[in-house]
């Protein structure tokens, strides 16, 4: 995997409460792939993750607010799970915008766990096959989304996964569309 995503920058959208393994491990293997990586969220400093949405893990430091961000300055976009973390954003206009006008602009969208909901706040799975957590799957149906039970679907350059057990082939997923884009 090494070295076939030189030059591409992805931005990872998270905020406070994020499954640590779901940001983490994209990570790594975007940057062992070559990519550079960057850290949107929703203020300036670092956001807590944290394992199994209860336990806080590690702290990460924020490179650039959403709000500041530019959709144009990225090849890609990766939306972490952890509950509290997509929650977070979905009530943040300027995370939800973001996200919509980077699919508008058809570039490469992974979601992992309940990441999809920030798909449905921005009305991205209206018509689209998807995957997610179990919990939040009434709500992508209830948005026009087509609920898929597998460890990873890609439909029209939005890609989704189930939950931390589907890491490896969401991470090798993200790598196949963004060498592609």
């Amino acid at each position: 995997m090494t070295g076939e995503l030189n030059g591409r920058r992805v931005a990872f959208l998270a905020a406070d409460g994020v499954e640590q393994v779901e940001l983490r491990e994209p990570w790594r293997v975007l940057r062992e792939a070559g990519a550079d990586t960057e850290l949107l969220s929703l203020e300036d400093g670092e956001i807590q993750a944290m394992n199994g949405d209860i336990e806080p893990a590690d702290r990460f430091p924020v490179d650039r607010r959403v709000s500041r961000a530019s959709v144009g300055d990225y090849d890609g976009l990766v939306i972490p799970g952890g509950t509290v973390n997509p929650d977070n954003l979905r009530a943040d206009a300027d995370a939800v915008r973001f996200v919509r006008e980077f699919a508008a602009q058809g570039r490469p969208v992974a979601a992992i766990c309940h990441g999809p909901w920030m798909l449905v706040e921005a009305d991205l799975v209206r018509g689209r096959s998807v995957t997610s957590y179990p919990s939040i799957r009434t709500d992508v149906r209830n948005a026009g989304g087509e609920v898929v039970e597998a460890e990873v679907v890609t439909d029209r350059g939005i890609t989704t996964s189930r939950d931390p057990n589907d890491l490896p082939a969401f991470c090798a997923r993200i790598v196949e569309e963004l060498s592609r884009s």
